[in-house]
C-alpha cells in the first residue's frame, strides 16, 4: 500500500512540476466603485462562478493560473445579463489588459491587449463589434469580422470566436474548415477545436472528404462507395415509391449515357424496404449503371441518416479525390459541373 501511494504521490508530483504559472492583468475603466466580477470556467458545457474579484482603487485585477494547457476563462460583472469579458491564456503567459465598461451598451471594450496573441485578437473583434453596436452597417461589420478570423486561423482565440456564426453555419463554413485545418493539429483536444471539427464533419458541406458507404446491392453483395475513387461520382438518393426520383431519372440515365466514358459513375442509394419493388424499379427505369445498393431500410437508411438526407431525391457531386464537390445540383447546374470536372 505504501509503494502504491508514493507512486501515485510521485505522479502528481511529477504533473504539478510541469504547470505553468501565467498571469493577467486587466485594468477596467468605468466601473462603479464597488463593482464586483466573477471569474466563470466552464465545467459540464457551463460557465460556472468559481471566484469573486474586487478591483482595486485603479480598478484593476489580477489573476494568477497555474497550466499545463490553455485555459477559457470569462470574466463578468456580478448583476443579471452582465457583459463578459472572454479570456484564453496559455501556460507562462504574461498578460496585461486595458477595458472599458460601457453601461449604456452592456459592452466590455478592450482598448489594449499585450503578452498574448489570442487576446490581441480579441481585442480587434471586441472594437468591432463595439462598431456594430454603434450602429455601424451589420452586414459590413460582419465582412470585417470574417476576414479578421480569416486572416488569423491558428490563433486559438479563432476557434472560439468563430462560434458566433453558429447559425449562419453552411455560410461560413469554409471559414470553420480553415481555423479548424490550422489549429487540430496542435490543439486536437481543445474543446472549441472539437465542436468545428465535429461541427464540419457532421455538416458534409463542399470540399469536405465524401464518408464511405458499404450497403448490399440487390444480389447481396457489399458495394463500396470508396471503391470509386478516381471517378467523378453522383451518389443519387431515390426509391421506387418517390415520384419526384422517377421523374428525375431519365435525366441521370441520359447525363450516364453522356459522361461514363469519361470517368463519370452514379451511385444509386435507396430508400426502398421492399426488395421486389426497388428492383423492379431499377429495370422499368433503365437505370443500367452498375451500382444500386440498399439496406431496405426506408428513412432509416444507414447511408440517408449518415449523409443527413431529409427528402428524395437527393443527390451528392464527389470528385475524382472522393471530396464532396456539391449536393443537390439539378438539370443545367449538374450538366455544367459534371462538364467541368470532366474536361480538367
Amino acid at each position: 500500500m505504501k509503494r502504491h501511494l508514493a507512486i501515485a504521490l510521485g505522479l502528481l508530483l511529477a504533473l504539478g512540476a510541469t504547470a505553468q504559472k501565467s498571469t493577467i492583468t486587466c485594468t477596467f475603466d468605468g466601473l462603479p466603485a464597488g463593482t464586483r466580477l466573477l471569474l466563470n470556467e466552464p465545467h459540464g458545457g457551463r460557465l460556472v462562478p468559481t471566484d469573486t474579484l474586487v478591483p482595486d482603487a485603479k480598478g484593476r485585477v489580477k489573476l494568477e493560473r497555474y497550466s499545463t494547457q490553455p485555459e477559457f476563462l470569462v470574466l463578468s460583472l456580478d448583476q443579471k445579463q452582465p457583459p463578459m469579458l472572454h479570456l484564453i491564456t496559455l501556460p507562462k503567459e504574461r498578460i496585461t489588459l486595458e477595458a472599458t465598461y460601457m453601461p449604456a451598451l452592456n459592452h466590455i471594450d478592450i482598448t489594449s491587449a499585450k503578452g498574448s496573441d489570442n487576446m490581441d485578437l480579441y481585442r480587434r473583434f471586441s472594437n468591432l463589434t463595439t462598431r456594430s453596436f454603434l450602429n455601424q452597417d451589420p452586414n459590413r461589420v460582419s465582412d470585417s469580422l470574417e476576414v479578421l478570423l480569416s486572416g488569423t486561423p491558428g490563433t486559438l482565440m479563432s476557434a472560439f470566436l468563430v462560434t458566433f456564426y453558429e447559425q449562419y453555419f453552411e455560410q461560413y463554413a469554409p471559414l470553420y474548415k480553415k481555423i479548424r485545418d490550422a489549429l487540430v493539429g496542435q490543439y486536437a483536444d481543445n474543446d472549441f477545436v472539437r465542436h468545428i471539427d465535429s461541427r464540419l464533419r457532421s455538416a458534409l458541406i463542399a470540399g469536405m472528404e465524401a464518408p464511405d458507404i458499404a450497403l448490399p446491392n440487390p444480389q447481396g453483395d457489399t458495394l463500396r462507395l470508396s471503391a470509386l475513387r478516381g471517378k467523378v461520382v453522383l451518389i443519387d438518393f431515390w426509391a421506387s415509391w418517390c415520384g419526384p426520383c422517377r421523374r428525375e431519372n431519365p435525366h441521370v440515365v441520359r447525363l450516364y449515357e453522356r459522361f461514363r466514358d469519361k470517368g463519370f459513375e452514379v451511385f444509386s442509394v435507396s430508400l426502398d424496404q421492399s426488395h421486389d419493388k426497388w428492383v423492379d424499379a431499377i429495370a422499368k427505369d433503365n437505370l443500367g449503371w452498375p451500382y444500386h445498393v440498399s439496406d431496405l431500410r426506408g428513412w432509416n437508411s444507414a447511408a440517408g441518416r449518415l449523409y443527413g438526407i431529409q427528402s428524395i431525391p437527393a443527390t451528392v457531386l464527389v470528385d475524382r479525390e472522393g471530396n464532396i464537390v456539391a449536393r443537390n445540383l439539378r438539370d443545367s447546374d449538374l450538366d455544367k459541373k459534371l462538364n467541368e470536372l470532366l474536361t480538367q
